[in-house]
């Protein structure tokens, strides 16, 4: 619901001749049922702690205002048709908002210490990757000149890198994401494809065949660890989605199917909630049950995405995470070790990656970062980059607040739904290149890109490997770090193509 409208801007400071308790208690009241009913409240912005205004359109009309109390309690106002340039001249020419920017002043109001800042989707030339907007989306026409005349993808990178940039056109989802989800080798003919449809529906119904098939003893076990969950899950998935909308909806029973059949197939993993956040967006694009089931089986066995990570797996990625922020956004990494082992653990981010930003942006947008990670284009971890990028772009707050870990939760969720996807998206792809031109990456992110195909040091060349020093095991580097590596000679810093050990080992 958009609540521009009830933006109280006099925010009027009171003073000793403000109104009587019994008064004020009116107006609260009157306040509260507001907020209630109508869904419009106001606020005193002198009381604030931050005010932000984030345009979403390149026109930069449309956006919102996101308010917050020294409480950690958000509001957040949506400008869906425009008006909200119009705010952001009043602040600009407001000046308490301008006192904000005087760092350097020790300013007498207490007041002062709101921060306000305006955030525009776009990038300055120098953060953006060279190749953006290069490539348009992958439409019906696109995607026939990537196949040869049986019906083969000619040449699988051009293919991924034209997806990473571009996305996919969403008539041609379902035929294209069971290629990047490797249900469809990338080298079979249109024979081979449909010769291992039929092969693998019936694979598939013979695990539904043996799931049907349980003794009453198996059956009772499969609905107290698996079943019961599924049931409660499946009814309140992605139910805004037209294709699952409404009541006995023959889809929700088809995702259903799907979720029990795949415990059945991988008893180790079974079910996890979450899981079918992960199904229901393949199977509205994909349609079919049997290829949606086999596509959700490639999503959790080639993906580094997985819906309920073991402990090592969900540490393998925070640790990837937490030295891409120690390169690539310091100050917030050294607001983190400030906090300790609960700000290192970064629970603010976990969500994102056990549902692939699902809960972070709309369906359109959380789809788009979908198909850029499963390109697999220069590293299998750029759900990591994008990670990097919400905290780049909305995590200012974050810093200049010296937030608590669990203000950094409540500061990121309040977001939710309300971050432009596309902008996190181009400076994803901006950090990645900028990574891939780093002279010296620390051993800890050595297996960052290691199981790439055509990866991302593809030139012969590749970066100098620094021990991080963190081997209990092992009395020297296992990846051939240097412990410390020496200061450049002038006029050779910055070079690129410097080898230690050739230890990046590519999989096609």
């Amino acid at each position: 619901t958009s609540s521009a409208s009830s933006l109280d801007t006099s925010a009027q400071f009171q003073e000793n001749n403000g109104p009587t308790q019994s008064t004020r208690w009116d107006e609260q009241q009157k306040v509260f049922a507001l907020e209630q009913v109508c869904g419009v409240f106001r606020v005193d912005l002198g009381q604030m702690r931050s005010l932000r205004l984030f345009f979403s359109d390149e026109a930069c009309t449309c956006g919102q205002l996101v308010v917050a109390s020294r409480e950690s309690q958000y509001k957040i106002f949506h400008f869906h048709h425009g008006g909200l340039d119009k705010l952001s001249e009043v602040f600009q020419q407001w000046k308490y908002c301008t006192e904000t920017h005087l760092k350097d002043q020790q300013l007498a109001d207490e007041k002062t210490c709101m921060q306000f800042s305006i955030r525009r989707p776009k990038l300055p030339s120098s953060e953006t990757h060279p190749e953006e907007n290069t490539y348009k989306r992958l439409d019906v026409s696109a995607w026939l000149h990537h196949l040869n005349e049986a019906g083969q993808v000619e040449e699988e990178y051009k293919l991924q890198k034209a997806i990473f940039f571009g996305g996919i056109d969403i008539s041609i989802r379902g035929e294209v994401w069971p290629f990047l989800l490797h249900y469809y080798s990338y080298e079979s003919t249109s024979e081979e494809r449909e010769a291992l449809r039929l092969q693998k529906r019936k694979e598939y119904f013979e695990i539904q065949e043996k799931r049907l098939s349980m003794t009453p003893d198996e059956q009772k076990d499969f609905w107290r660890k698996v079943q019961f969950t599924v049931d409660k899950d499946v009814v309140r998935t992605d139910r805004s989605n037209q294709f699952f909308r409404g009541e006995n909806n023959p889809n929700v029973e088809t995702m259903r199917r799907i979720l029990l059949n795949y415990a059945v197939y991988n008893p180790t993993i079974g079910y996890s909630q979450g899981m079918s956040d992960l199904v229901a967006p393949l199977l509205a694009e994909v349609l079919d049950e049997s290829d949606t089931f086999w596509c959700f089986v490639g999503l959790m066995q080639n993906t580094i995405f997985i819906s309920s990570p073991r402990d090592e797996d969900m540490e393998k990625q925070l640790m990837y995470l937490r030295e891409l922020l120690r390169l690539m956004h310091p100050r917030f990494y050294q607001h983190l070790s400030s906090l300790g082992e609960d700000g290192l653990q970064m629970l603010f981010c976990h969500r994102w990656i056990l549902l692939c930003f699902k809960r972070e942006f709309p369906d359109a947008e959380a789809l788009r970062m979908w198909e850029a990670c499963w390109a697999h284009y220069q590293t299998d971890y750029f759900h990591l980059f994008i990670c990097v990028a919400i905290v780049v772009i909305y995590g200012d707050d974050v810093i200049e607040q010296q937030l608590a870990t669990d203000q950094m939760l409540l500061h990121f969720g309040n977001l939710a739904m309300h971050m432009n996807g596309e902008l996190v998206l181009r400076k994803a792809r901006s950090l990645l290149y900028q990574f891939h031109l780093l002279p010296r990456i620390p051993c800890s992110l050595h297996d960052l890109c290691k199981l790439c195909g055509t990866g991302m040091w593809d030139s012969g060349f590749i970066p100098a490997v620094e021990c991080s020093g963190h081997h209990p095991e092992c009395e020297s580097c296992p990846y051939g770090g240097l412990a410390e590596v020496s200061s450049p000679k002038p006029g050779s810093e910055g070079k690129r193509g410097l080898k230690t050990r050739d230890v990046f080992a590519f999989r096609k």
